[in-house]
């Protein structure tokens, strides 16, 4: 069956196709990040994610160029209807990823649809511009011009996705814009290819682009109430912040006196006892340092770590190092969290860095007789970096003689495997360790790493400053293990093989 010939396109319709390709390529990688890092934020494993996220989408872009020999005529009107329906399904792919989250236990099923029905309706764009194009050059040409600027535009889009759409826009509006962005190429299109355009085509593009754009509009008018009742499903206590920043979402719920925050979804403190998990994570590495002068705190955005930290008077400089500048403000300000953490961050002993803590760790720095490291748990391999052999030699090159380095370390009863391969870790990095847990009511059984060069005398240790739990008759303990949560043979943790991670999702899955 031969191909039925398209008619001519006026001379400068040309430059508008290579520029509609140019946009819609800008969009279509930002419908794949988006999905990508949707998962990432609901399902935790990003290397998981995203790779699933493009394997899935260049296979379906496979299909879809297969698919595109089937179309025969009306090249240019479909190439047009490609455009209203990707702004359609993109445009509503993070809406439909939180319904399917917050309400259903199918989500799975819908990232895997849409990243198949967008990437089939990308790997249809591409040759059918080309045969829409062909007239107007050789083959060569055509094809070269398309996909350099099919390549341009997704370059752009990923340049702009992590600093300008998240941070600026969010998930929610940047899908639904980029979905209003390819119907409005649509509807240029249509307006500037009216003449040769069959009419009955033409008319029912018209419809469709019109009631998408009313719907991709109203659902962006409605988005803020629409993403707080989601979001409000996901969690079991009132909002009373919520925002994506560059790196998380951070989400503060208040239930009564009870105050928490969420990072990505994952609860990091409940203000009725997080006095437990600070205290025991502080007040042992402070009493036993040689020196507590300076203090380096990585992690602890939330200024609860420094709280503690500020009762020792003899402290001169605390620097804390957190990557994300939104948290550690919220700190700062946040009328709830600066009366939990006693305005801790705008101390002035207190010094922020808002960096990657591993960069941070790099450079030189004079000596800390203390180094606390309160970061999340390490379900991604992004955060086991921190958790690694290499992070701690760099840590410990920076401690002073006799000094002292504490580090939370996920739970020994929950996460076996990852508590100890935290504490193999250390010894691999030159340390010697004294491991210890307690119980955390919001977590349940929780643990922690002492490490030092020097020999610590964990008889002899007297708590001098403020406490509302640790005790000396009760700290003696805290390093007994029961058989189910004594230690297991694992492996250390390094850069080019992040086993924690691993370890880490695997024994959280099966709770």
């Amino acid at each position: 069956m031969t191909e039925k010939r398209e008619v001519a396109l006026p001379k400068m319709a040309s430059f508008l196709l290579l520029a509609a390709i140019f946009i819609a390529a800008g969009c279509a990688i930002v419908y794949e990040l988006l999905i990508g890092s949707t998962s990432s934020y609901f399902l935790g494993d990003s290397v998981e994610q995203f790779s699933l996220t493009i394997g899935f989408f260049l296979f379906a872009m496979g299909v879809g160029s297969w698919i595109s020999r089937l179309i025969q005529e009306d090249l240019l009107a479909r190439f047009i209807a490609l455009e209203i329906w990707l702004g359609l399904i993109g445009g509503s792919s993070v809406p439909a990823l939180y319904i399917f989250y917050a309400y259903t236990d199918s989500y799975r099923y819908c990232m895997l649809v849409l990243i198949l029905l967008i990437g089939t309706l990308i790997g249809l764009e591409v040759p059918l511009l080309t045969r829409v194009l062909r007239s107007y050059g050789s083959l060569r040409t055509i094809l070269s011009d398309v996909l350099s600027l099919d390549y341009l535009g997704s370059l752009v889009a990923a340049l702009l996705f992590p600093f300008v759409f998240m941070p600026v826009l969010g998930a929610m509006h940047t899908s639904l814009l980029s979905g209003l962005v390819n119907v409005a190429v649509a509807i240029a299109m249509l307006w500037v290819f009216r003449a040769v355009l069959p009419p009955r085509a033409r008319r029912l593009l018209s419809v469709q682009s019109f009631l998408i754009s009313l719907f991709l509009i109203g659902l962006l008018l409605k988005s803020q109430p629409l993403l707080e009742r989601w979001e409000n499903a996901l969690y079991s206590d009132r909002i009373v912040f919520s925002e994506q920043s560059a790196y998380q979402e951070i989400v503060l719920t208040k239930w009564r006196e009870n105050l928490r925050l969420f990072l990505n979804g994952h609860l990091q403190f409940a203000s009725v006892d997080e006095h437990r998990y600070h205290e025991a994570l502080v007040h042992p590495a402070m009493e036993l340092a040689t020196s507590h002068q300076r203090v380096l705190i990585i992690g602890g955005g939330d200024g609860l770590t420094a709280r503690e930290v500020l009762k020792y008077p003899a402290v001169e400089r605390i620097d804390l190092v957190d990557l994300d500048p939104v948290m550690t403000n919220l700190a700062r300000r946040n009328i709830y969290l600066t009366q939990l953490n006693d305005n801790a961050l705008s101390a002035r002993k207190v010094n922020i860095a808002n960096e990657d803590g591993f960069i941070f760790l790099q450079r030189e720095h004079v000596p800390y007789g203390v180094i606390l490291v309160d970061l999340p748990d390490p379900r991604e391999e992004s955060l086991a970096k921190l958790y690694s052999v290499e992070a701690y030699e760099l840590c410990r090159r920076h401690l002073s003689p006799g000094g002292v380095l504490a580090t939370q370390a996920t739970s020994p009863y929950f996460a076996r495997r990852s508590y100890w391969s935290i504490g193999t870790t250390l010894e691999e990095a030159g340390f010697n360790i004294w491991s210890y847990h307690v119980q955390v009511p919001s977590f349940g059984e929780w643990g922690f790493h002492l490490a030092s060069e020097k020999t610590l005398d964990l008889e002899n240790v007297a708590f001098k400053a403020p406490r509302r739990f640790l005790q000396e008759d009760l700290f003696g303990a805290m390093f007994l293990f029961d058989p189910d949560m004594d230690r297991v043979a694992v492996d250390a943790n390094r850069l080019d093989k992040p086993v924690l991670a691993r370890y880490y999702r695997e024994e959280w899955s099966r709770w």
